[in-house]
């Protein structure tokens, strides 16, 4: 292509044709100028006051312009110079196109007087403008079986120059199978023509690129170019060819669906229809790889449309067919093989080969409990299975041939502990990641009969009210047995044991089931007042066991007795009782003491006196604690000298029990010594008084000593029993002294009105009829001391000894057969 002219270039060509080309004419008062296209504005036409015989004073004076016909003003005049110059850019094609002559006319108009000159301005063509193709690509189709010798038309370039800066040649770019020939059209231009010099393989070339190129005739010249594309086009004359004739692909089995697996390329060399390849499965493809895999047609590309299972098949070879769209239709086959890689999806079973069976919980170590297999269904390591036990279980496994085990005994079997075991056991195989599964055996751990009967207390204490109602319940006893089933149903008996010489079943009778005790008939405190019972539970295992526990029975006793007089004898014989008392008494005076005794105890046996009856109230009262009767004021003559009084006894309990004594008082005048068998041992006042405080003395002494022992050998039970138990006795029923059959202290504290009691009862619990008392009222205005037989069968009646009447404020009296260290039971009444 030839290189445009620059600006300088134009410019001497312009001074070239201004000098060489300007022409003068005055033809018919005409002026033309000759000047190239493209001049550069200010350039110099010609002298046009010259030319049109003007001055330049002229040219001011009578207002010279240039009026241009066409509307574009591209000339002016110079005023001080005359001349016509270039006003703007003047293009010959844009005025004249591809006509041979461009001519621009001008009117020059002049006034006073006004005068119109015609003015013509020649534009000559220069050589600015390339050849030019309308498409700067061409495309040319052709079939790969054309003749040779075949022409092609193709398009002509256009030059918007004309004359000799026009299109004058055509040439193509060297190739094998095309050449350039002109061909001459009817108004005398020539064509350019493609001619196949060459038969085509569009195989083996499919697309030629040729470019044409025009050049004009200017000097230098210009030249254009046109890219030409020719395409062969394709007959149906080559097979799909695949790349591998085999194809091999290996995929995990846990591949998900629609997974690309491979893509299978064949090409043909053919294009369009005979080029289009199908893909498909062979016609011989069985059903299970048709459900597992899916080819697209148009990609070859083949998808897992199913699950596989390495399991099931470990491989699938498949036939694969290409087929081309031509006529007639090429096809071509190949076969792909896809391995299945076993991946470790299968976890490890657990299978019994035998049920297990109840173990005895005395089977010793390495008793089979059952058999037991370990497989996996996957392959190599995945397969590879470990077991294990939970930690703490006294069962293991013991291996035994092609992964079977057998679940055998490890430690001792307590059933009273475990009955039952839920023998978790977890499989494992040696895949990764690992996978494992877990089985629950239940072991059943059967009883044997290594349990006793155990009682819910090693003693039992019952407090029983006497005089029950024979054939009412004492107590129930319970026993339980860790063992089950029949080793642990229990049969309640009682053993043969002696109860005052007397067989304790003769007193009481158990329910064998529920281990009720019954009394066989009732009970009297006075005669029986503790007795032992002992009870065993055996249960029916086999070999049998049992266990023994003691009941403890403390007879409460029961406001079943009356007071008893004892004093004055014949008063406690049912008869009057005598007495005589002088005249000359003053009030305070001493006639006579009433005493009673009650065969009960605690609160039945605390006594009250009360006057009934009295021939005169006013002259005599009876204390009411101490039963002495004295005068309430001095005997006056009016008195009778016979006075009779009944004097009521009763006790406290509830009911209350009473008895009544009568006294005859006689009066007398002569002075006689009252009361004289009680005041014949001590005829001195002094040497009473003495011997009574030194009585009371060695009384207090002894009780005092005693009271300390007491509570010191209570204090050393208690602690014996806080060290075995955390708690000390506080109360009767918590005491172990009740529980030791051979050794048993028990103080009573009772506080009831203004009379407080302690009872302590010390030795054997079945010998209290042998016991030490004490009791002091304070209410008595004298104290007396009186030794009596304690026992049930003592006759109250039979007063051994009575000392003198006239102590100090405090009674006390002792009562002892056998006082034994043993055997203690003091009372202490205020």
């Amino acid at each position: 292509m030839t290189k445009k002219m620059g600006y300088g270039g134009w410019r001497r060509q312009a001074l070239w044709w201004h000098h060489l080309f300007l022409l003068w004419s005055t033809i018919e008062a005409q002026t033309r100028y000759s000047i190239p296209e493209e001049l550069k504005p200010g350039s110099v036409v010609g002298n046009l006051a010259k030319d049109l015989g003007l001055s330049l004073s002229d040219i001011f004076d009578r207002k010279l312009r240039v009026a241009s016909e066409g509307g574009e003003q591209y000339f002016s005049v110079d005023p001080g110079k005359g001349e016509l110059v270039v006003n703007d850019r003047i293009d010959r094609e844009a005025l004249c196109g591809q006509s041979a002559s461009c001519v621009l006319p001008l009117q020059i108009v002049i006034e006073n007087p006004l005068h119109l000159h015609r003015l013509e301005v020649e534009i000559k063509d220069i050589n600015d403008n390339s050849p030019i193709f309308h498409a700067k690509e061409q495309s040319i189709k052709i079939a790969e079986s054309a003749a040779v010798g075949t022409r092609f038309a193709l398009e002509n370039a256009e030059d918007l120059d004309v004359g000799s800066n026009s299109v004058k040649t055509y040439s193509l770019t060297r190739n094998e199978c095309f050449t350039l020939k002109m061909k001459e059209v009817e108004d005398g231009r020539a064509v350019p023509e493609l001619v196949l010099e060459k038969p085509l393989d569009r195989e083996k070339k499919a697309v030629h690129q040729l470019k044409l190129t025009a050049v004009d005739g200017g000097n230098p010249a210009l030249s254009g170019t046109s890219q030409i594309t020719i395409i062969v086009l394709d007959i149906n004359d080559n097979f799909p060819v695949f790349e591998n004739n085999l194809y091999k692909v290996s995929l995990q089995e846990n591949a998900v669906k629609d997974t690309s697996i491979i893509k299978i390329t064949a090409t043909d060399a053919d294009e369009g229809l005979n080029g289009e390849i199908e893909y498909s499965f062979g016609s011989r493809t069985p059903e299970s790889v048709l459900s597992i895999f899916e080819i697209k047609s148009s990609s070859g590309e083949i998808y897992l449309k199913g699950d596989l299972d390495y399991e099931k098949f470990t491989s699938y070879k498949i036939e694969i067919s290409a087929k081309d769209k031509g006529v007639p239709e090429m096809e071509s086959h190949c076969r792909l093989q896809v391995d299945v890689l076993d991946m470790n999806d299968n976890a490890p079973e657990i299978v019994l080969t035998s049920e297990p069976q109840p173990v005895r919980e005395d089977a010793p170590s390495g008793t089979v409990v059952a058999l037991l297999n370990a497989r996996d269904a996957d392959s190599g390591n995945n397969s590879k299975v470990t077991l294990h036990l939970n930690k703490g279980s006294p069962f293991t496994l013991k291996p035994s041939f092609s992964n079977n085990y057998a679940l055998i005994t490890s430690l001792p079997l307590d059933r009273e502990k475990f009955s039952e075991y839920n023998i978790e056991i977890r499989a494992t195989d040696a895949g990764s990641p690992p996978l494992s599964s877990k089985k629950v055996i239940p072991v059943v751990i059967s009883d044997v009969n290594d349990n006793p009967p155990i009682f819910t207390q090693p003693s039992y204490n019952v407090y029983l009210k006497e005089n029950g109602v024979p054939g009412s319940i004492l107590y129930s006893v319970s026993a339980s047995d860790l063992d089950s089933g029949e080793n642990a149903k229990l049969y309640y008996s009682i053993l043969d044991s002696k109860v005052q010489d007397v067989s304790v079943s003769s007193y009481v009778y158990i329910n064998s089931d529920n281990g009720s005790i019954y009394s066989m008939h009732s009970f009297d405190y006075e005669k029986l007042k503790v007795f032992q019972i002992q009870v065993q539970a055996k249960d029916q295992g086999s070999p049998p066991l049992s266990s023994n526990t003691t009941v403890h029975v403390f007879i409460l006793d029961q406001n079943d007795n009356a007071p008893t007089v004892i004093y004055p004898s014949s008063a406690a014989l049912g008869s009057l009782s005598h007495q005589r008392m002088p005249r000359s008494a003053k009030a305070g005076h001493l006639v006579t003491k009433v005493t009673a005794v009650d065969a009960d105890s605690g609160h039945n046996a605390w006594i009250s006196y009360r006057l009934a009856e009295a021939t005169d109230a006013s002259l005599f009262t009876v204390n009411q604690y101490t039963g002495e009767v004295r005068t309430k004021r001095s005997v006056s003559e009016q008195d009778d000298s016979s006075q009779r009084l009944l004097i009521e006894i009763k006790d406290d309990g509830e009911p209350v029990q009473s008895a009544t004594a009568t006294v005859s008082i006689l009066l007398e005048d002569a002075l006689h010594e009252p009361i004289l068998d009680l005041r014949h041992k001590v005829p001195e006042p002094s040497r009473k008084t003495g011997r009574i405080t030194l009585y009371l003395i060695l009384s207090l002494a002894s009780v005092s000593v005693l009271s300390l022992v007491t509570f010191l050998i209570l204090a050393v039970k208690c602690i014996r029993t806080s060290r075995g138990s955390g708690s000390c006795c506080m109360r009767r029923s918590d005491c172990d002294d009740y529980k030791n059959p051979n050794r048993n202290l028990q103080i009573q504290l009772n506080t009831d009105g203004p009379i407080k009691y302690v009872e302590v009862l010390g030795g054997d619990m079945m010998s209290q009829s042998q016991s030490f008392r004490s009791c002091m009222s304070p209410m008595s205005e004298y104290s007396d001391f009186t030794l009596i037989k304690p026992s049930s069968t003592t006759d109250f009646k039979e007063v051994i000894s009575v000392l003198d009447a006239s102590l100090p404020d405090s009674t006390w009296t002792f009562e002892s057969q056998q006082v034994s260290p043993k055997n203690i039971n003091l009372w202490i009444l205020e």
